[in-house]
């Protein structure tokens, strides 16, 4: 369970990390930067647990992949959205960051709410206003590539698999 961080719509992978932070890929440097053109306090007052929120959109512009590493870095449980950029999503799934789709996230979740994710479930739980929202689920393999941390583990595992 965490604090939802909440933003609009539209918000591009300069928002989430400025360009002139683009120094490593190393996700805990870029969270010292993390939506700080969105919001400069973030990266000090996110913690791990915590969910981001956002309209529709989420992740337009930039095809690089800090925009992602860089949420992975503060530990957010998930990024939840109304609809994503397509990039931005396939980046975030192939790094093992939660992308969740719930088609009115931001009416029903304002900042400061607790909230947990049920992926399992396909579940987000507003703890604040004891609301349950129903994530737009993927296919399994998608559930199993953020499962295994990223599609890089996830093909470990399935290597590992065919040479038993």
């Amino acid at each position: 369970m965490g604090q939802a961080f909440c933003f609009g719509d539209d918000i591009d992978t300069d928002q989430i990390i400025p360009a002139q932070h683009i120094t490593s890929a190393d996700p805990t440097a870029l969270a010292d930067h993390c939506m700080e053109g969105a919001d400069p306090t973030f990266a000090d007052c996110v913690t791990p647990g915590d969910v981001l929120v956002a309209g529709s959109n989420f992740g337009c512009g930039s095809s690089r992949e800090h925009a992602p590493l860089a949420i992975l870095g503060t530990g957010v449980d998930a990024v939840i959205a109304e609809s994503f950029a397509r990039i931005f999503f396939r980046n975030a799934i192939n790094i093992g960051l939660p992308v969740l789709t719930v088609s009115d996230a931001t009416d029903r979740m304002t900042a400061g709410d607790d909230v947990e994710v049920h992926i399992e479930d396909y579940i987000v739980e507003n703890r604040t206003t004891d609301d349950q929202m129903e994530i737009n689920n993927y296919p399994d393999f998608v559930n199993e590539i953020i499962e295994a941390g990223g599609l890089i583990e996830y093909g470990k595992t399935l290597s590992q698999s065919n040479t038993r």
